[in-house]
């Protein structure tokens, strides 16, 4: 092979890695999952790492109940972050396949991930508005201050002094 030939070859695989490099720093940088419940009561993205980037919740979420809650944003958290490892494993394609870096990804993802978790979750209904009470009961009025005790003139009127 002419020396030539060889470097000038050499120098275009330099620039195609180049390319496809900047581009996966690009992807990756975009690679952030988002996932919504199923009623809307909670989205969250995060990043391509799997790290929360934002958590939203939404008027339905105060009516769950916090272990209801916590389990909701917790399904929703598993869905965003394998959407983002989908667009991590996205970005490397390029890359190709068969590279020790598709390899290290790929196990990092695999060793990340949690079984499927049987989610009971189902969101109740809208409770019926409630009717305010046919007779209503009334009001306590606030009592005024009690008033002081009048003064009497035999009283010291220096207020400080111990004896």
């Amino acid at each position: 092979m002419d020396p030539r030939q060889w470097l000038d070859d050499y120098e275009s695989r330099l620039a195609d890695l180049k390319q496809k490099s900047d581009a996966l720093q690009d992807d990756l940088a975009a690679a952030n999952g988002t996932a919504t419940s199923p009623d809307g009561a909670v989205k969250v993205t995060v990043g391509p790492g799997g790290g929360l980037l934002d958590l939203e919740l939404g008027h339905r979420a105060c009516d769950l109940g916090p272990s209801r809650l916590t389990a909701l944003i917790l399904t929703t958290a598993r869905a965003a972050q394998k959407a983002a490892s989908a667009k991590v494993v996205e970005a490397f394609a390029p890359m190709g396949t068969d590279t020790e870096a598709m390899r290290i990804v790929l196990d990092s993802i695999a060793h990340d991930e949690e079984p499927d978790v049987v989610d009971d979750y189902e969101p109740e209904p809208e409770p019926a508005p409630q009717r305010p009470p046919a007779h209503p009961q009334p009001v306590a009025q606030p009592r005024p201050p009690a008033a002081r005790p009048p003064r009497r003139d035999d009283e010291d009127d220096d207020d400080n002094q111990p004896w």
